[in-house]
């Protein structure tokens, strides 16, 4: 039976199934049965590897090779990764982090504390509870700090949710999708029919514990006035995008700062309580200028100012109304989508996103810059 028949087990996020094979089958005429007894959508895109966190794949060379000489032997897992349709994710650069990110992940972040002459009963080279060195994750430390620390860093997070006595093995970050699933047989396409396996998971409201960007800071003020500027003179609001580069925070563990070196205003038509953004004929030119000049889109930046007179400016966005409209999060959430961050944690290669918003707005009768990430 083993000579002419072997199982191969594949996995996917919906689950693990096991499939029957020769030995001579193509890897591509087994993924199309391997598709097929896993109910999945035949016309999706799938990556295939050997090994767990999206190691050792096969590529499309093998495709039209035998599983035995690939090799893909009896009792084998393959696992399979559906790849987005988004062109930012299938970009050659994809899943690869930056050189910021690769730093801080091999950084010591440990929380160093001196010897408590009062508490420590030891000798000068040797450690207690009073003086070992904390996780910069401890809940004391943070609070403590001045002014406290609310969300941790993302990179202090990874280190938390890979500490464990597994170091993170099962760790898996996933972006939230509400999505119905595609390619399910049990039943009609949706709206039609759904079931469990297809429908979203329940989704909870919580305050989120870390973020990817801990500081904005621009290189110089003027920037931002020069783009102030123009709501002065005409009374219409304005955007703008921000680019600069990423560095490291000091004031959070293993925190990171976007700084602002310039904000290239598109073509847009303004009005006292709109901006409608236009289709910009330059983008791609000044992409590959900011390339060159060593910076990267950052971030989006947009004015809401109003004029009570006197030089004073009304204070709109507040605890007691908003911080930001339903229409600007969803603008923020798919500049977020089209900027992704590379994770190495991450089945999909990202996670998240370092591309950050501010918001120029009044504050006590002030112009106020209030950033999102």
């Amino acid at each position: 039976f083993f000579r002419s028949r072997m199982i191969v087990r594949v996995q996917t996020k919906n689950g693990t199934k096991r499939v029957t094979a020769r030995p001579t089958d193509t890897l591509e005429s087994f993924l199309e049965k391997a598709l097929q007894e896993l109910k999945l959508d035949p016309s999706a895109r799938f990556s295939v590897f050997r090994s767990p966190g999206c190691k050792d794949e096969l590529t499309d060379v093998q495709l039209s090779r035998s599983l035995q000489t690939i090799p893909v032997l009896h009792g084998d897992m393959l696992y399979l990764v559906e790849l987005s349709t988004g062109a930012v994710r299938e970009s050659p650069s994809a899943g690869v982090e930056d050189q910021l990110d690769r730093d801080l992940s091999t950084k010591d972040c440990k929380i160093y504390r001196k010897r408590d002459p009062q508490l420590c009963q030891h000798g000068l080279h040797g450690k207690c509870l009073n003086c070992a060195p904390l996780d910069p994750w401890d809940s004391r430390y943070l609070e403590t700090r001045d002014p406290p620390i609310k969300h941790l860093s993302f990179h202090c997070y990874l280190r938390k949710i890979t500490s464990g006595v597994d170091r993170g093995k099962f760790v898996n970050l996933e972006d939230l999708s509400c999505k119905i699933k595609s390619g399910c047989t049990d039943h009609a396409p949706w709206p039609a029919g759904v079931c469990t396996k297809c429908q979203p998971s329940t989704i909870t409201l919580s305050r989120q514990d870390y973020r990817h960007v801990d500081n904005v800071m621009f290189e110089d003020s003027k920037i931002v006035e020069r783009f102030i500027e123009y709501w002065r003179r005409s009374g219409n609001q304005r955007m703008g995008y921000l680019y600069g580069h990423y560095s490291e925070y000091s004031d959070v563990p293993v925190g990171i700062r976007a700084v602002v070196c310039a904000i290239y205003e598109p073509p847009q038509v303004c009005t006292p309580h709109s901006v409608e953004v236009l289709e910009d004929p330059s983008g791609s030119t000044v992409r590959e200028l900011a390339s060159h000049l060593g910076l990267q889109h950052v971030g989006w930046i947009f004015t809401d100012l109003e004029s009570i007179g006197n030089g004073r400016v009304a204070y709109k966005r507040n605890i007691n109304t908003f911080l930001l409209s339903a229409e600007e999060c969803i603008m923020a959430a798919d500049y977020q989508n089209s900027f992704p961050n590379p994770c190495r944690l991450s089945k999909t290669g990202y996670f998240g996103s370092k591309f950050v918003t501010i918001c120029v707005s009044g504050m006590h009768t002030r112009t106020h810059t209030h950033a999102h990430t």
